[in-house]
């Protein structure tokens, strides 16, 4: 399967990256520096965005190969809301497609685990119930609404999902279907079931936690901000991603 295609990165560590320079700084005043950059449009709709971001909601997803996949299912995840997916890496590094992705890179954040076990703990912790995708689920796609704290499981393009990962997720969640077909897509199953485990879902995220991913939002959106946060006693390293083009510009 699809390994060696062109334009794609290691999102995670590009995350890691980043979020390690931003820790070391004040959130708050990244943010009040470079709002200054921005149009009040353009404010109001980070702030909107961010404060409908939701935790209770998260994807794991099994040792995703192909970057094409990994990166629809990340696209999907900021399409509905969702402010983290989980990635059980196994035996190769997530790698994604950014001409699938779109940027939703930028905007997701994507947590990875060497193993199943380091998965499970995480999210368990977390207080999310793993509920995996089979097609003989016995939850259909409404009842992922009525849980209060979802890690919806996906598999491997060839493996599914590997059984030390099911034996961990209580239940499972089917889509229907009249066709021929007997399956979906990895990413359109995603989609699908996120629609409506998502829907009247108010945003949940700490506000210290927005605030924090409001200085990130404008980090990689406005022009030079690096330099800008130079010019005023804050380094940043000048390795952050480029803002992406205006909309207009995009094929």
């Amino acid at each position: 399967m699809r390994r060696s295609t062109p334009n794609c990165s290691f999102v995670a560590q590009e995350q890691r990256r980043l979020l390690a320079a931003l820790d070391a700084l004040d959130a708050a005043a990244v943010a009040r520096i470079l709002e200054e950059f921005v149009t009040p449009e353009r404010r109001a709709r980070l702030r909107g965005v961010i404060a409908s971001r939701l935790d209770a909601v998260t994807v794991a997803m099994d040792a995703p190969h192909d970057p094409h996949n990994g990166a629809a299912v990340l696209r999907s995840c900021d399409a509905f809301g969702l402010q983290r997916l989980h990635i059980i890496e196994r035996a190769e590094p997530f790698l994604v497609s950014n001409t699938v992705s779109r940027g939703s890179e930028r905007w997701v954040e994507v947590r990875t685990h060497a193993t199943t076990e380091a998965a499970v703990a995480a999210l368990r912790a977390s207080g999310h119930e793993l509920v995996a995708t089979h097609p003989d689920g016995e939850l259909t796609p409404r009842d992922l609404a009525s849980i209060p704290r979802l890690a919806l499981v996906l598999g491997n393009e060839r493996h599914g999902i590997r059984a030390d990962l099911a034996d961990a997720c209580a239940r499972a969640v089917r889509v229907p279907m009249r066709g021929f077909v007997e399956s979906l897509n990895v990413s359109v199953t995603a989609a699908i079931l996120l629609e409506h485990a998502t829907t009247g879902r108010p945003g949940d995220l700490p506000e210290p936690y927005q605030t924090r991913l409001y200085a990130r939002a404008l980090v990689l959106t406005v022009p030079h901000a690096p330099e800008i946060l130079a010019a005023r006693g804050m380094d940043l390293p000048l390795g952050v991603p480029p803002p992406p083009p205006p909309r207009a510009a995009r094929r």
